[in-house]
């Protein structure tokens, strides 16, 4: 036996292990296993473990997929928005020189763990504080089922822009350009077909999720070949072929594979470099500056007619640090800009900034809903189209989430109820494919307390229907209903047994558990087209 292939499969036993075992430990006590998966990044650093090959391999892999599920996803009329090109350039260069000169102010003031910066370097530094992580933001959306909100767009948006002047700073600092055969990606366009051609005829098991992956990896090999960042190919090939029937499929049938290779990613971050109590020091010091950051974007939001409540949402899921932080810092370490130990002084405040956002993005909603008031008096009169509040008319039963499930529970309700049924669901695409077909489907924030509080106050709804993707975006609506004080029914979809006590102790008075009971609804419509026995 190889004792050198022991040592290694111990080394990614032990950071499997630890990171287990945080991550465990972070769920148990309410906040995401993400932030358990930083702490035992920093843990195997204190203790000279180092990143193996398994483990680069994954947070590769991971960002990858992330990337390309967020493709798949995505509408590029986002982009349009002044709420998301003009917010995430003014931001940008608000940060830059407030958070420059502020570093710069203390390094005068005579503050030693700022001595080393002068304006340039201040002004550098600040440069990769105001990125945020798209990582860790799009795994928070996800796992709170907003990546389709107007919020979560608005954050992937900005997001994404902020990514597109991260690759130009890159390219412009070591000098390094696209080269000429960039321009042979535009024959991705006329080969789109021929993408969803295969998509289509790959049906619905292993050979879809090998055609993700070669899709993901293909992509960003492509634009690596190029010159241009890998993850970046990975995002275009997903939008090439999102509007695709057959997208939103791939995208949840890769969920757990992304899911795996992104812990990674977040242990990577904890082992990017030493430890010393000086960096440590210097991180701590510049972490209390994302919570300008956020003030800063709540306040530009805002200001660009977004209501108080998406403003507050998308702020605080920007309130951390970028891993281009990292990466800008790195190269300003090779062009000898600013000193060693501030790569490791941004991987912790990036993994700290991560920490307090994963916190506030717990209580987030009802945060929102117990200052209500206060927030909304930060807001603007004025409203954006897709921003104002809906409206459920006389309305007595409301689908929430109008997927398969409840697309089938609108159109059975329906057909009992007639008018008295409305559909409700967060994501436009959704909205508008339903619209055509007769169904009464309003675009809206199912979580949105602003939103519960105008029903209340109509008094016409009795039922609400919660079929939802996940527990907790139920859990979500739930709290909003008890926290309006709604008293009618609430039924909500459960797809694993230890998800129905959760739902009922939250106020869902039935709960539906969608592949225990599939079986029974089988049988049940097999019997109704069964002809009796003579």
């Amino acid at each position: 036996m190889n004792l050198e292939s022991v040592a290694i499969a111990l080394g990614d036993v032990t950071w499997i292990g630890l990171a287990f075992g945080l991550g465990l430990l972070s769920r148990t006590i309410g906040l995401p296993p993400l932030v358990g998966f930083l702490v035992a990044g920093f843990v195997l650093n204190l203790y000279g473990i180092t990143s193996g090959k398994v483990l680069e391999t994954l947070s590769d892999l991971g960002v990858i997929l992330l990337l390309f599920i967020v493709g798949l996803k995505l509408n590029l009329r986002t982009f349009a928005r002044p709420q998301v090109w003009a917010v995430s350039g003014l931001h940008m260069a608000i940060a830059v020189v407030v958070f420059g000169f502020a570093m710069y102010g203390l390094a005068l003031l005579g503050a030693s763990i700022f001595s080393s910066l002068d304006l340039p370097r201040s002004l550098l530094v600040a440069f990769a504080l105001s990125f945020s992580s798209t990582v860790f933001a799009v795994k928070v959306l996800e796992d709170k089922g907003e990546t389709a909100s107007l919020h979560g767009r608005i954050t992937i948006g900005i997001l994404l822009v902020q990514d597109l002047a991260a690759v130009i700073f890159l390219a412009i600092s070591a000098n390094q350009w696209p080269t000429i055969w960039a321009l042979l990606l535009l024959l991705l366009i006329p080969l789109r077909p021929v993408l969803t051609y295969i998509l289509q005829r790959t049906g619905h098991g292993e050979l879809l999720v090998l055609y993700g992956f070669l899709l993901a990896v293909g992509g960003s090999q492509l634009f690596e070949l190029v010159g241009l960042k890998g993850y970046v190919g990975a995002l275009v090939v997903g939008v090439l072929i999102a509007s695709h029937s057959k997208a939103v499929e791939m995208s949840k049938t890769m969920l757990s594979f992304k899911d795996l290779f992104l812990v990674g990613f977040f242990l990577s971050i904890g082992l990017s470099g030493p430890l010393t109590m000086e960096a440590i020091l210097i991180g701590a010091a510049i972490t209390p500056f994302v919570f300008l950051k956020s003030a800063l974007f709540f306040g530009l939001l805002t200001g660009f007619k977004l209501r108080a409540r998406t403003s507050l949402l998308a702020s605080l899921n920007l309130t951390n640090f970028s891993e281009f932080g990292l990466i800008v810092a790195a190269i300003g370490i090779a062009n000898g800009w600013i000193d060693s130990r501030w790569v490791i002084a941004i991987a912790i405040a990036l993994a700290l900034s991560c920490v307090i956002a994963a916190g506030l993005n717990v209580i987030a909603h009802p945060v929102y809903t117990r200052y209500a008031k206060t927030w909304k008096r930060l807001q603007r009169s004025e409203r954006l189209a897709d921003d104002r509040l809906l409206d459920i008319g006389g309305a007595k039963i409301a689908i929430i989430g109008m997927g398969r499930v409840g697309t089938g529970a609108y159109d059975d309700m329906h057909r009992l109820h007639g008018g008295a049924v409305v559909g409700v669901d967060i994501d436009p695409v959704k909205v508008q494919r339903q619209q055509p077909t007769g169904r009464d489907v309003l675009l809206g924030d199912p979580s949105d307390a602003d939103f519960w509080d105008r029903v209340q106050a109509t008094h016409t709804l009795e039922l609400v229907m919660l079929a939802l993707p996940n527990l907790a975006a139920n859990l979500a609506v739930l709290d909003q209903l008890k926290a309006a004080s709604f008293n009618g029914r609430v039924a909500a979809t459960a797809r694993f047994e230890d998800e129905i006590e959760p739902l009922k102790q939250a106020g869902a008075s039935t709960v539906f558990n969608v592949y225990a009971e599939a079986g029974s609804g089988f049988a049940t419509h097999v019997a109704a087209q069964t002809p009796p026995a003579a």
